[in-house]
């Protein structure tokens, strides 16, 4: 005989956080507070994005700091993203949209390198950073190493005439702990944390203090309102940080998630260091007859004063004692085998945080071949996502903004640039190429390319930005110069330049009856 449950008993009913009646248990065991494991978890309410960040973000850049300045491994993770991410600078590959401005293929190649020109001339000028100190390109590694060191920063578009630039935008750089609300007024549903917002959240501009507040010589800060958009809506004040949750308007350390970790750990193998040290300060001891000085064989003559003697020890040290003196020693055990094995846990922990496997982050490359490229493959994928945003939130808000004025100077023609939305997104189309990702077996990658490029039809542009980080358009011209410059000076061709100019169109026939 079959039983039957009934399903409408009651249950105690508990209150939630809000208020509101909940039953005593559910489906998830992570949400459950009568197992042993949760029972003595204590948190509490879940709250917005800004009100879970802004309360800790100051000690959180303070800390981070701190870590960069003390700890070799939160030094080691902020400089192995910035070379890898930044390296020498993204470089601008002007893509414009030559269908939609109905432009054929030479038009569109002749403007975009014109636009390429006058970019790169405004870039390598140290005109181009407000304050005189730095190019774009390393401008690019200042906004990202601040970002992830403070975890949000403010990249303000200038216009500023220097003599060394033919054009006046200047970037500058602001830290976040400029950003702030004035005079320490509360924050509000249009202000939050210097943010001032609209109806719908959108950043319409920030308040920008003129000191820094742990400036040395602080004195009364005043603030300045900087807009976010420029009349023709363009971005004239840009907030670089990474948003990891909606309505969040202020960004948290790189570090934040592993700063106790990295602190415990710096702790750890201070400690460690200090007992070998200790260790290896080998000490002898020596008893020797009371009141004779062993050096002289002299009687020691006694001041009469208390025994004020004090012992040190050093490397091959001896201290005599008096008899009956002992020295008792322990073996310290450093150093400590079980040491590297221990750490190493503790890194893989902190690389997948960080996302950057650990062989990587401690330079540590013993494993085998394919152990290897997949720490490569899982750190390209760091870099990719990074360089996109170092890219999205950067390097094309200063492109957009050098060619509104390069056009608006009449170096460039572009029709309807300020005044059609679509024809302004199809000229300001970029591309930004970094350095190479490098590869373990250059010959193996270079093959793998070259069968992309021949069997799934892979743009060789493609594959030569990859493997060097390099132009392909710029190479090709180079390397048909070379080709021309050998066949010159009667030196032999490679076979790559060989068949190079094979595929040279030959001279028309000259007609011997034209020839003086």
């Amino acid at each position: 005989m079959s039983r039957r449950v009934s399903t409408n008993r009651p249950a105690s009913m508990l209150v939630d956080p809000y208020g509101r009646p909940m039953a005593s248990s559910g489906a998830w065991k992570g949400a459950r507070s009568d197992r042993r494991q949760t029972k003595g978890w204590v948190m509490g309410v879940a709250g917005s994005a800004d009100e879970d960040t802004l309360h800790d973000l100051p000690r959180l850049r303070a800390r981070s700091r701190q870590l960069l300045r003390d700890n070799p491994l939160a030094a080691g993770a902020i400089n192995t993203a910035c070379k890898n991410v930044v390296g020498s600078g993204l470089n601008l590959r002007a893509e414009v949209d030559r269908e939609f401005l109905g432009w054929d293929e030479e038009t569109a190649i002749a403007w975009q390198n014109q636009a390429e020109r006058y970019f790169n001339m405004w870039a390598r000028t140290k005109a181009s950073d407000l304050s005189l100190g730095q190019d774009f390109w390393e401008q690019q590694d200042l906004a990202f190493r601040t970002t992830l060191e403070s975890g949000d920063a403010l990249a303000l578009f200038c216009y500023r005439k220097h003599p060394s630039s033919p054009f006046g935008l200047a970037v500058q750089l602001v830290e976040g702990d400029r950003i702030s609300n004035p005079s320490g007024q509360p924050d509000s549903s249009t202000l939050v944390s210097g943010v001032v917002l609209d109806s719908n959240s959108a950043p319409q501009a920030y308040q920008v203090a003129d000191q820094h507040p742990g400036a040395r010589l602080l004195s009364s800060r005043t603030w300045t309102p900087r807009k976010a958009f420029s009349p023709t809506g363009r971005r004239i004040a840009q907030h670089l940080f990474v948003r990891l949750r909606p309505d969040q308007h202020r960004g948290v350390p790189y570090l934040s998630p592993v700063i106790e970790a990295l602190k415990e750990l710096g702790e750890y193998t201070d400690g460690e260091l200090r007992a070998a040290v200790v260790s290896g300060l080998y000490t002898a001891f020596v008893e020797t007859p009371a009141g004779i000085d062993p050096a002289t064989g002299e009687p020691i003559v006694n001041s009469g004063g208390d025994d004020d003697r004090e012992f040190e020890l050093g490397y091959g040290a001896v201290i005599h004692g008096e008899p009956g003196e002992k020295i008792s020693t322990t073996t310290p055990g450093r150093p400590n085998v079980a040491f590297d094995p221990f750490v190493l846990a503790l890194l893989r922990q902190v690389g997948v945080a960080l996302e950057i496997p650990y062989e990587i982050l401690i330079q540590h490359f013993t494993a085998s071949y394919s152990a290897a490229r997949a720490a490569i493959l899982e750190l390209a994928k760091f870099i990719r996502r990074r360089r996109y945003w170092l890219a999205a939130n950067f390097c094309q808000p200063c492109y957009e903004a050098l060619l509104e004025e390069a056009i608006a100077a009449g170096y460039l023609e572009a029709p309807g640039f300020f005044d059609d939305p679509m024809k302004r997104l199809a000229y300001c189309g970029a591309t930004w190429v970094g350095d190479a990702l490098g590869q373990i077996d250059p010959l193996k990658e270079a093959n793998a390319w070259k069968v992309l490029k021949d069997e799934f039809h892979v743009p060789e542009s493609e594959a030569v930005a990859a493997l060097t980080g390099n132009d392909w358009e710029r190479g090709a011209e180079r390397r048909a110069y070379e080709v021309k410059r050998l066949a010159a000076l009667h030196l032999p061709l490679s076979a790559a330049q060989g068949n190079a100019a094979a595929t040279q169109p030959e001279p028309p026939p000259v007609d011997q009856e034209d020839q003086p």
